[in-house]
C-alpha cells in the first residue's frame, strides 16, 4: 500500500481491474482517499485486500474482460459489488492522462456520488449457459459473408 490512512467507517472500493494486475483505491463515502495497492490478480490476494476496506465494503469494479471472478471473489469476501458499464462511464471521463489510479478513484467517485452507471452481474447459472453463444459467435461472425 503506497499510502494508509486509519478509518473504521464504511469504505468504497475503485477497482481498476486488467488481466493480471489491478489497482484498487480505497475511499471514504465523503470523497477522502484512504489508500490504493496494486495487486498481482488472484483471488486470495483480492480477499486479502478487500478485507482492509472493512465490513461489506462498496466496490466497483469495471465489466471488462475477466470481471466473473473478480465479483465472485469480491462477493465471497462480503463486499457488496456493483459492476459499471464500460460504456457508460467513458461518458464521464474527459481526461487526457489516464493512470490505473484515476480510473480506481473515479469509479469509487461516480459509486460514492450516485452518478455510476451499471451492468447486470448476471449469476453464475446464467454465465454458464452465455459463454457457448459467446464462443460460437465469435468465430461465426469472422466467416459471415456479404
Amino acid at each position: 500500500m503506497d499510502q494508509e490512512t486509519a478509518y473504521d467507517g464504511p469504505q468504497i472500493v475503485g477497482m481498476d481491474l486488467h488481466r493480471s494486475r489491478s489497482v484498487l483505491l480505497r475511499m471514504t463515502p465523503q470523497g477522502t482517499r484512504l489508500g490504493r495497492v496494486r495487486i498481482d490478480n488472484s483471488p486470495t490476494g483480492l480477499k486479502a485486500e478487500i478485507a482492509k476496506a472493512g465490513p461489506h465494503p462498496q466496490v466497483v469494479p469495471e465489466a471488462t474482460y475477466g470481471w466473473y471472478w473478480a465479483a465472485d471473489t469480491l462477493q465471497e469476501a462480503g463486499a457488496e459489488v456493483h459492476l459499471a458499464h464500460p460504456l457508460g462511464v467513458k461518458l464521464f471521463s474527459h481526461r487526457r492522462v489516464k493512470t490505473d489510479e484515476r480510473e480506481a478513484a473515479d469509479l469509487a467517485d461516480l459509486l460514492r456520488m450516485g452518478r455510476l452507471p451499471q451492468a447486470w452481474i448476471a449469476p453464475p447459472q446464467v454465465r454458464r449457459l452465455r459463454e457457448p453463444v459467446r464462443y460460437r459467435h465469435k468465430p461465426v461472425g469472422r466467416c459471415h459473408v456479404g
